[in-house]
């Protein structure tokens, strides 16, 4: 990956002291500005710490036929620093920057060549700088392109009905930028409004307030609507989200619908009905209520390349959870904790992720507990520990991706993207659990929760906000004063296992023994039936093929037999059959491959993706690349350029 070329006002980020946050010694740019600490975020070319966006209108219109959106963004922006700051510089990634304007007066402004991977910054001048604490509006007139990074357009052919078109964004971890010019950093907050010219419904990330034709003297596209939204609790620019296709709606609780296409919609109520509020109110049990008035469910195409995004008031989830049987809805859940970890408690950069998704991953576990027993979150915390132990194998012990707070200079969040955040964050908040003990620890999430509520922070902060709060208790301090922080943020590799409870994996991992070959449990006299697992959850059958995974290689008969036995090879739950698939690929059982292949044209989720294409290059390379290049345009941009990256390699 090419390393980025510093722009005349940026700063060398290398001359940070960790421990600090400040600089050696001043750098040009910034030593006048009477800022008191450089930038967090070395993954954004803006000067945010100059200037602070406070409220962002997008004024859009979606263009099926072009495949872009068109329109104005207004941010209103503050002064941190004064007149002696000229100039305002923010993000931009492949946009079409067509005018740009500052409290509707022409101003001269430029765009630089771009710096890979984080795009090229929109420098505007002030002609006579703002005062500190004034507020200004930036009107930028743009259309995105064909190399938006955050959008992906399905044809009609490309949706279940085959009858309209569809777009969804995508823009964590730093996409963004390549919507609409923005401080492109978690480490800054805005308020939104939305107002969506579409010929198909929308939703985005705020409250709906209606849907509008034309006004008198408005422009648009004749046969479309103006959809209008409110995000009124301040949000980072990767959680602006947009989707436009043939929607319809559900309710599914009091406070929540499902959004999704027609011919899905009952099925997705049917697997979500009921479960919302008990999510929700085990969540607001734990931290406090709920701050975002409804929470609803969009399930988008096949191709979306997570299992969730926490966009505010609408998550956009994967269809891969609606698999008939309510075994994978615990998805909505970890979505649902983003709701406090991450949208109202940010982490300030990408380094600092675990804050984010180890806190969510956390109370996901604690809402598991809350509806299905202590024990079910330990067999959670069991299969989320192979995740991470998958991961760790996959980069090496050693990479600065495997530490809990990594560096991130120069690189691409993307790339650092795996398991490691949520599931090592995870066992570091369990430790501190079970060190001060789960009545004191749950007095801090609360406090811990409002302390950031609207804000950002680093790990740093997250650090001394926990000693602080436990100052006054003599012996969670000294237990607290005992934990080597430098080990837990920046050692590579594993951390120390917790002693979780087994209740639910034992007789997972018995059946595994069964099969395992060449191991003195396992016997010939073993006839596997159907009623080995007909009384399990869908996730003591992920523990049992996982735990096969650590295993040498069964025979290609076996997985023959497997398949048919247990109807692995045929389930509607794509948790199972990937899993499936990926333990008959590392067998080079020949009948997975074409049915990995077909799948791989289904589903666009990365958790799977990545890993069958990974299994099936190293057995039938000619297959794997063929599968990609039949299914490229199916994959979202980012699922899509992480794959060519583990197909043919590159930086």
């Amino acid at each position: 990956m090419n390393r980025i070329k510093p722009l005349a006002w940026l700063p060398n980020l290398n001359s940070f002291s960790r421990s600090t946050r400040t600089p050696h010694s001043s750098v040009r740019g910034f030593a006048n500005r009477g800022v008191a600490r450089m930038p967090r975020d070395p993954n954004t070319l803006s000067n945010y710490d100059a200037f602070r966006t406070r409220h962002t209108t997008a004024e859009l219109e979606i263009d099926f036929e072009r495949k872009v959106l068109t329109g104005v963004v207004r941010l209103v922006v503050e002064s941190l620093v004064g007149k002696e700051e000229g100039e305002v510089v923010l993000d931009t990634s492949f946009l079409d920057i067509q005018d740009v304007n500052v409290d509707d007066k022409a101003v001269e402004w430029s765009v630089a060549e771009r710096s890979e991977p984080y795009g090229s910054p929109l420098s505007i001048k002030l002609e006579q700088g703002v005062e500190k604490g004034k507020e200004f509006a930036i009107n930028v007139k743009l259309s995105t392109t064909d190399k938006c990074t955050a959008l992906q357009w399905l044809t009609p052919a490309q949706t279940s009905n085959k009858k309209h078109p569809y777009m969804f964004s995508q823009c964590q971890a730093i996409h963004a930028r390549s919507v609409f010019p923005c401080q492109d950093t978690p480490d800054v907050k805005s308020t939104f409004s939305f107002k969506i010219r579409s010929s198909l419904p929308v939703v985005a990330s705020g409250l709906p307030t209606g849907a509008e034709d034309y006004k008198p003297g408005e422009k648009g596209a004749s046969g479309t609507l103006s959809y209008t939204f409110e995000q009124k609790n301040p949000i980072p620019s990767y959680l602006f989200a947009l989707a436009a296709g043939d929607l319809a709606t559900a309710s599914i609780g009091p406070r929540s619908t499902v959004v999704t296409g027609p011919e899905e919609l009952q099925a997705c109520k049917w697997e979500l009905e009921g479960d919302m509020e008990k999510f929700m109110e085990a969540a607001e049990s734990i931290v406090y209520p709920y701050a975002w008035t409804t929470y609803n469910a969009l399930i988008l195409p096949a191709s979306f390349p997570y299992g969730g995004m926490e966009n505010p008031v609408f998550t956009f989830a994967t269809p891969t959870i609606i698999s008939g049987d309510k075994q994978n809805i615990d998805v909505i859940a970890h979505e649902l904790s983003h709701s406090w970890s991450g949208n109202l408690v940010s982490n300030a950069s990408w380094e600092h992720f675990w804050l984010n998704e180890g806190w969510t991953t956390y109370l996901e576990r604690r809402i598991q507990a809350a509806l299905h027993g202590e024990p079910f979150r330990d067999f959670s915390a069991i299969i989320g520990w192979k995740a991470l132990q998958d991961s760790i194998e996959l980069f090496g012990e050693d990479h600065e991706f495997t530490k809990l707070v990594v560096d991130l200079k120069g690189k691409d969040p993307d790339d650092a993207f795996s398991s490691i955040p949520y599931e090592k964050g995870f066992v570091f908040l369990y430790h501190l659990e079970k060190l001060v003990g789960k009545e004191k620890w749950d007095t801090f999430i609360p406090h811990y929760f409002t302390k950031y509520k609207f804000k950002s922070l680093d790990s740093f902060d997250f650090k001394s906000t926990l000693l602080d709060f436990f100052e006054s208790d003599a012996d969670a301090k000294r237990k607290l004063g005992e934990i080597d922080w430098d080990t837990w943020f920046y050692a590579p590799g594993y951390p120390p296992k917790p002693d979780f409870d087994q209740t639910m994996v034992k007789e997972c991992f018995a059946l595994a023994d069964k099969w395992a070959p060449s191991t003195s449990s396992s016997s010939s006299t073993f006839k596997p039936a159907p009623s080995d697992i007909s009384h399990w959850l869908a996730q003591q059958s992920v523990v049992f093929l996982e735990k096969l995974q650590t295993l040498p290689p069964l025979p290609a008969s076996s997985i023959d037999t497997m398949g048919s036995v247990y109807s692995f090879a045929t389930s509607q739950n794509v948790e199972l059959v990937a899993r499936f698939f990926g333990l008959g690929l590392k067998a080079r059982a020949k009948s997975v491959y074409e049915p990995t292949a077909e799948l791989l044209g289904k589903v666009g989720r990365m958790k799977f993706v990545r890993p069958l294409y990974r299994g099936l290059v190293e057995v039938d390379r000619a297959l794997a690349v063929e599968t990609f290049e039949r299914n490229r345009e199916f994959y979202h941009p980012i699922c899509r350029g992480l794959v060519e990256k583990d197909l043919f390699g590159g930086k």
